[in-house]
């Protein structure tokens, strides 16, 4: 598993870990930063994701 799948992942969890807590609290840059950290861990799992398939079809 490429470590881009397992750091994305973290990045996403982190970044709705925020966005909760931005909501709870009324910060709503706390809120915006999580969404902004959660769609980040998307796009670095994704790619993450194309290269085991490279990876894998080269194999």
């Amino acid at each position: 598993m490429d470590k881009n799948r397992i750091e994305g992942s973290a990045k996403g969890l982190k970044g709705s870990i925020k966005e909760v807590a931005g909501k709870l609290t009324g910060n709503t840059s706390l809120e915006a930063e999580g969404k902004a950290d959660k769609a980040a861990g998307k796009v670095q799992a994704a790619a993450g994701k194309a290269k085991d398939i490279a990876k894998d079809k080269l194999l």
